[in-house]
């Protein structure tokens, strides 16, 4: 089995408050990729509440972004009938990386059901290098990759940071 993980294609990081014309030119791709693609579909959802500002997170990134309920916390819509479509499981995370997501892949991977996985999303310089490190951690000897071309950054150059990072921990950059 192979998974591609769509991390964090809220409404927030496309077009809200942290939105970037970066993430707005990725989404049709992103959207051809998961439509076309030969396996199962998981997805992330950065996951805040009333309280975020609060948080040591909110203290170092003061813009309020998918707070639960909110329609920045929504997927587009493109995608939310892509999830539907292809009946893809959504791990809600309220930090960076998911715990949960890591260790489920971890544990497919022990089980021989998994042969590779493939990361995509929001952001490359965040939340896709955190999860795409946790899931090597979990699982050192699964093949990892991460689609460039799906993905994007804070920053052009933050974009291309992150993906070196990935490359020297042996996560494959296509």
């Amino acid at each position: 089995m192979k998974y591609l993980v769509i991390i964090d294609v809220q409404n927030d990081f496309v077009s809200g408050s942290l939105g970037t014309a970066e993430a707005v030119s990725m989404l049709p791709r992103l959207l051809q990729k998961a439509e076309d693609f030969e396996g199962g579909i998981i997805m992330t959802k950065d996951t805040h509440g009333e309280d975020y500002l609060q948080t040591q997170e909110g203290r170092n990134l003061p813009v309020p972004h998918c707070i639960t309920g909110t329609s920045g916390w929504e997927f587009p819509d493109e995608l939310e009938k892509l999830r539907k479509k292809k009946q893809a499981k959504v791990y809600e995370k309220s930090c960076f990386g998911s715990w949960e997501l890591a260790e489920d892949i971890g544990r497919l991977y022990a089980e021989g059901r998994l042969e590779s996985v493939e990361l995509t999303g929001l952001c490359t310089d965040i939340c896709v290098v955190s999860n795409a490190l946790m899931i090597k951690a979990a699982a050192p000897e699964l093949t990892v990759y991460v689609d460039a071309s799906c993905c994007a950054g804070v920053t052009p150059e933050k974009h291309e940071a992150a993906l070196e990072v990935m490359r020297s921990c042996q996560v494959i950059v296509k």
